[in-house]
């Protein structure tokens, strides 16, 4: 990733795919006042430097059958590299993200699930990780604000 921060046109370019990854060129630089070739190739650059990782597709949780959400603080003895965290969590198929944090936990754990005995499921195999020595689990009971790209 590049050092330097996006200028505000590259900022209004990308809030305008956030909304809508599917929109033209043409839709983007008209609502940014540029031209499509012009938004072309500022995306074509932002994507070179990394600023944009890739385009996907949001899909509502419950669609997915996903009733359950839920963040699991992860409490390690030693250190433990976010290559391992990757290494021990990818393969958990309910794990949506894992983050390395502040304060008393080592990281925490973003899960989905379609039912209560999912979570339960999933929380217990973080715990046989070896490195892992204490879990604390927060269920999600609504999501108040749930920005696009977070």
């Amino acid at each position: 990733m590049n050092d330097s921060f996006m200028d505000a046109v590259n900022r209004a370019i990308v809030s305008e795919l956030l909304k809508d990854g599917r929109a033209t060129y043409h839709e983007v630089g008209k609502a940014v006042g540029l031209s499509a070739p012009a938004v072309k190739r500022r995306v074509d650059l932002m994507m070179a430097r990394g600023e944009i990782a890739g385009f996907t597709v949001r899909v509502d949780p419950h669609a997915m059958g996903w009733t359950l959400e839920g963040y699991v603080e992860i409490f390690c003895s030693g250190i433990v590299s976010p290559k391992v965290l990757e290494r021990d969590f990818a393969p958990i198929p309910e794990v949506v993200r894992v983050s390395t944090v502040t304060g008393d936990a080592d990281a925490i754990v973003h899960v989905m699930a379609t039912s209560m005995e999912e979570i339960e499921r999933t929380v217990e195999r973080i715990r046989t990780v070896t490195h892992v020595v204490k879990t604390r689990t927060a269920l999600v009971m609504s999501r108040v604000v749930d920005r696009p790209g977070a």
